[in-house]
């Protein structure tokens, strides 16, 4: 094995040998349960710092400018010029066939500009001063209601550099979401994007505890939108993030520094269905998650490494993972989901290729779309060089599986100019937010760099499951983090019990990474966390033979159907999300049917290449997926699909139906963290539901 990890660039194989997990010593038998198992090199005792000098996150920041200095921390591109397009597209309205016009933009972005560590612990504990002047004190909460952005991370530790809590919330939540969580809260000042201004109106008729709104200086503010905040409300005290340093550096002060069991952050959990929950994360739970991922993947990151950070910071994901960064000392560029690629920019490069970085952190949408975009390029290159690529793939997945040596060669024949299209300097993928397919976990890691899986709920702190780099596989997330243990408990219903070979059952999750419960909630979090403060996830799985967890199944996704056999939808999606003709799907099955659907979105260039294939005549998205010729076309890539899967003959679909527009949360088809709205999207696309089930 390597001796500088920080540096080594791994393959998509394992080089650790032995059990990843343990059962923890001298734990009972329990009818119905495997024993809880723990991280190997932590199995006598849970890892819950990760140095014993940072409990809290205010100890994060300043651990992190003490050892890193003036090495780069957080840095961002400015909006040069946004570019509008406007094209006539066909699309059927009430039936009808009518041309009206759609608007595409596009942005044209400057280079990433840095700060270093102590100039960014300098901005935080100015802005805290700032928060202070203001007549906010310790257990106050600042609401942050923004994108993610270095002035979201540098409000965040403001309000910890003064013991003050944050609330979280999706920039794409809508006016219902925020004002509930104004309200539930009683959150006293409020940092947003300017862009949001708008929608705050009528919140702020509800929520009426706020005094203070702080926008972002990321972009620049329109005078008549805070205008019109300050004429509809006019209480509120509406200024700039860089007013705020400005009255921080007048007024200086003493940081109030937090203690472990204090409130950090109330972070609501992104379900699709019913009233989000606010989770309460203590700074003790955020500090055990950052010693657990550390206790994985610390000992590849470090100073040199880049994260690109562009998921939203109020997903706990990308919160854990940009705190763990700053800990690591590894640099921040902030990007977003718009400006990834060199295809949604003008004139200048995407975020991938601006940044170069080390590590990149994505959900199963993201990696589909990345994938897609590479074969689209190797298929239009003909038929020689789509040959080679495609042979060089499976010739590399065997000499890694065998141990040969020589994947070093198709490195450099072939894959170094797939390597370069994400910037060339990936050590380290990582995907969370749920399951990818096998297919594209395997043909990443291939093609760039190991693949890595990261399983956890904001319950739990992002604490369940994390793969390490040098234990590759494709088969199972990882192993328990190091500050939790894990056990399984039967799901009788479905047959899914510990006793079984493998174990299977109800993931369990104990440890310092489970919080403290619900934001006046309290049945609910009595039913979600037992006595002895295991956090019950809904999830299933099962434990391989060296000890890693595999979700095999949700609670909530399992249906039973005309025939008698449970369905794990997620399961379907992550197979048949791989298709190239998927952007975005969601399964479905009736109980009164013995066989699934489908719903996607399909990704418009492989649509119109089908048409085409198919003699079917049109030029856009919204009038190709009304052809039935189409329909029973694309039909048949997914059913090829999940044969090729080997799936079973009841989780085959039997019908499929085409979206005519992206599923946002703008439009109400996705939640604020780009998960499906299953119950939206069947509402809208019922009587395409129908046909496709025969009705």
């Amino acid at each position: 094995m390597p001796q500088d990890l920080k540096k080594f660039a791994p393959q998509a194989r394992s080089y650790r040998t032995g059990m990843l997990s343990e059962e923890v010593p001298g734990a009972p038998h329990i009818d119905g349960e495997t024993k809880p198992r723990r991280n190997a090199k932590n199995v006598d005792a849970l890892r819950l710092v990760p140095d014993d000098n940072v409990k809290t996150l205010f100890d994060v920041l300043r651990h992190a400018s003490t050892k890193f200095g003036n090495a780069k921390a957080v840095g961002q591109r400015k909006i040069l010029h946004v570019h509008e397009e406007t094209k006539k597209i066909k699309k059927m309205v009430d039936g009808k066939q009518e041309e009206v016009d759609k608007k595409w933009t596009y942005f044209e972005l400057g280079s990433f500009k840095f700060i270093s560590f102590v100039e960014f612990e300098k901005q935080v504990l100015t802005v805290g001063c700032g928060l202070k002047a203001l007549g906010f004190v310790p257990e106050d909460r600042i609401h942050i209601f923004a994108s993610t952005s270095p002035q979201w991370l540098a409000s965040c530790h403001a309000a910890f550099s003064q013991s003050l809590a944050i609330v979280t919330a999706y920039d794409t939540l809508g006016e219902e979401g925020i004002t509930h969580s104004m309200k539930q809260t009683h959150a006293k000042v409020m940092f947003t994007d300017p862009a949001l201004l708008p929608k705050l109106i009528n919140p702020f008729k509800i929520a009426t505890e706020i005094r203070v709104v702080i926008y972002s200086t990321v972009n620049e503010a329109k005078q008549k939108d805070i205008d019109a905040l300050t004429s509809a409300h006019p209480h509120l005290k509406v200024m700039s993030f860089d007013e705020l340093v400005k009255l921080g550096e007048q007024n200086p002060a003493k940081p109030v520094a937090p203690k472990p069991d204090d409130l950090a952050c109330i972070m609501y959990t992104s379900g699709s269905t019913g009233t989000p929950k606010g989770v309460l994360l203590l700074h003790r739970n955020v500090v055990a998650a950052i010693a657990g991922v550390d206790g994985i993947v610390g000992q590849y990151v470090g100073p040199g490494d880049s994260l690109l950070a562009y998921l939203p910071v109020a997903h706990i994901l990308e919160f854990v993972f940009e705190n763990a960064c700053l800990y690591w000392g590894g640099s921040m560029g902030y990007g977003t989901p718009r400006t990834l690629s060199d295809t949604s920019v003008r004139n200048c490069k995407g975020d991938i290729r601006e940044l170069k970085p080390t590590i990149l952190v994505g959900v199963p949408q993201v990696w589909e779309t990345v994938k897609k975009g590479i074969v689209a390029k190797v298929e239009a290159g003909g038929a020689i060089k789509s040959n080679l690529f495609w042979g060089a793939l499976a010739a590399k997945g065997f000499l890694l599986g065998s141990g040969l040596p020589g994947s070093g060669i198709l490195d450099t024949v072939v894959f170094n100019k797939v390597k370069e299209a994400t910037g060339g300097r990936l050590r380290i993928l990582m995907n969370g937010g749920g399951p990818v397919s096998k297919d594209t976990l395997r043909f990443l890691s291939l093609a760039i760099t190991p693949m890595i899986s990261g399983y956890g709920l904001t319950e739990t702190t992002a604490m369940g499951a994390l793969g390490d780099p040098l234990a590759w596989t494709d088969s199972a997330l990882g192993e328990m983090a190091a500050c939790i243990e894990m056990k399984l408990v039967d799901f009788v219903e479905a047959g899914y019990l510990a006793k079984n070979k493998p174990p299977q059952g109800e993931i369990w999750i104990r440890g310092g990474g489970v919080t403290a419960g619900y934001l006046e909630m309290e049945e609910e979090t009595k039913e979600s966390y037992s006595e002895d403060g295991w956090f019950k996830t809904g999830d299933i799985g099962e434990f391989n033979e060296k000890g890693e967890i595999k979700i095999i199944d949700r609670k909530k996704n399992l249906v039973k159907t005309l025939g008698g056999e449970y369905i794990a939808l997620e399961k379907l999606e992550s197979v048949y999300r791989s298709c190239p003709i998927v952007a975005n799907i969601i399964a479905y099955a009736a109980t009164d049917q013995a066989k699934p659907i489908a719903i996607i979105v399909p990704a418009e260039p492989a649509l119109k290449k089908l048409a085409t294939e198919h003699g079917v005549q049109g030029d856009h998205l919204e009038e190709l997926v009304h052809d039935d010729k189409l329909n029973s076309a694309v039909l048949k890539q997914l059913q090829a699909a999940g044969q090729k899967a080997g799936f079973a003959s009841f989780e085959i679909i039997q019908g499929v139906v085409l979206a005519d527009e992206e599923w946002t949360p703008q439009n109400g088809m996705t939640t604020a963290a780009q998960k499906a709205n299953r119950k939206g999207i069947l509402t809208k696309y019922q009587k395409e539901v129908d046909k496709a089930y025969g009705k």
